[in-house]
């Protein structure tokens, strides 16, 4: 017996990716979009599948910037249940606890683009392609520098780790912007700054949506 048919699509995915400090979040509230926060997808800190990172100044720790720190596959499925259903349940992460804390129910509300939003955002690109779902994916992208001052800032401010944990991470960070980059344009994502993807996405949002499914008939 065949399966059946998926539920036809009421929005489509606009994926923002980019190194943590790039301003993804930031750009993602401008957007005026419903935005599921793909960070909210990480492992909890307690679990024995997260791989670990060797950084000079102290003892190994968890690698938080690596896609074996967060769960791809919930990810994707999250996105496609939103943009063929209309709403998802989706889990809110404590990244100072590194702890899953509780859920958030995201709605449509009619829009036909949603955000995905995340330093892991990259990885969905293909998930999503493969089941129809994607608009357009974006690296958002500034000066290593720049990103650096503003990740650092925010992170200390939020209290995100202990602050040591926080410099040694933003080092490696640092040098490893380039090859964040590299690895989000090989995946599909146009590179760009933020104000490059907002523009970009507004001009989506003049295209017409998924058809309804009273139009497929």
């Amino acid at each position: 017996m065949a399966a059946p048919d998926p539920a036809p699509l009421l929005a489509r995915v606009v994926v923002l990716a980019g190194p943590s400090g790039s301003g993804k979040s930031r750009l993602a509230e401008r957007l005026g979009l419903p935005v599921l926060r793909l960070d909210d997808f990480y492992k909890d800190g307690d679990d024995p599948t997260l791989p670990r990172l060797d950084l000079a100044g102290g003892q190994p720790i968890v690698d938080w910037d690596s896609p074996g720190s967060w769960n791809h596959d919930a990810a994707v499925a999250a996105l496609e249940e939103l943009c063929r259903t209309g709403r998802v349940d989706a889990p809110v992460y404590d990244l100072a606890r590194s702890a899953r804390t509780g859920h958030r129910v995201l709605d449509l509300d009619g829009a036909t683009l949603v955000v995905a939003e995340g330093i892991f955002a990259q990885e969905v690109v293909a998930g999503c392609a493969g089941r129809g779902l994607l608009a357009a994916a974006y690296c958002v992208t500034q000066h290593p520098v720049v990103t650096f001052a503003r990740r650092l800032s925010r992170d200390l401010r939020e209290r995100r780790k202990p602050p040591l944990y926080l410099v040694r991470r933003g080092l490696h960070l640092l040098r490893a912007q380039r090859a964040v980059v590299a690895r989000a344009a090989s995946l599909g994502c146009e590179v760009c700054t933020p104000d490059e993807a907002r523009r970009a996405v507004a001009r989506l949002t003049d295209r017409p949506g998924p058809p309804s499914p009273a139009s497929r008939r």
